[in-house]
């Protein structure tokens, strides 16, 4: 159920980051153009941290109430987590978005009121405000913020962070399919500035032991 989007990275050995997608069995290929430079570290580690860290797109879409809402605005000095997929994603979006929920739980509650953690939806034209108030809940949190708006926005924003997004299609049986990078990238409430990458298999566990550090805006 899932392709390879490609993005390269800048390491010292000029190694590329292999990015994953939700999406029918076939081969595609996204040439975004997007570099990270990513630091020399043990690759057991569930978390890539960037040299080069990536802005906070500039991005204004539409939360689960229906209201603007303005992505820098609102979690400007917030440790924040952004993840773009979609509602009727088949198995990486809802799994990703409950190994976050899980590792939320594990939190002191005053830190679970500051992690901010946000999807930006890859398919706006199924997946409303309605689609998202529906859905976070049940996959995540009631507490995760939900974003949708016009898809040309949404990509410009996705490719500020290396992520590819593609235009929704159809499989040869007629099923819609959202192909998105499946990176969850994490920003420093110190900077507002995204040092993380995590991937589409980080787990619970790898969550749990590295959300503390980020919340006081460090380095896993």
């Amino acid at each position: 159920m899932r392709n390879k989007l490609v993005t390269a990275a800048a390491l010292a050995v000029a190694a590329v980051l292999s990015l994953s997608a939700c999406g029918p069995d076939g081969g595609s290929d996204n040439a975004d153009g997007s570099v990270a430079e990513v630091s020399a570290q043990p690759r057991d580690k569930a978390a890539t941290v960037l040299d080069r860290p990536f802005e906070k797109p500039d991005l204004v879409l539409t939360d689960t109430t229906g209201k603007p809402y303005d992505l820098r605005e609102r979690t400007k000095g917030k440790p924040t987590l952004i993840y773009f997929g979609y509602t009727h994603c088949p198995d990486v979006c809802p799994l990703t978005m409950s190994n976050i929920a899980v590792a939320r739980k594990q939190l002191p509650k005053a830190d679970q009121d500051r992690l901010q953690v946000v999807f930006v939806t890859t398919d706006p034209q199924r997946d409303t405000a309605a689609e998202l108030a529906k859905w976070l809940p049940a996959a995540g949190d009631p507490s995760f913020v939900g974003l949708t708006g016009d898809f040309p926005t949404i990509q410009a924003g996705a490719r500020q962070l290396g992520i590819g997004v593609e235009p929704s299609t159809k499989d040869k049986n007629g099923k819609v399919v959202s192909m998105h990078g499946t990176q969850v990238v994490a920003f420093s409430p110190r900077t507002d500035r995204g040092y993380v990458l995590y991937g589409e298999d980080t787990t619970p566990e790898d969550f749990t032991k590295d959300l503390p550090r980020i919340i006081k805006g460090e380095n896993p």
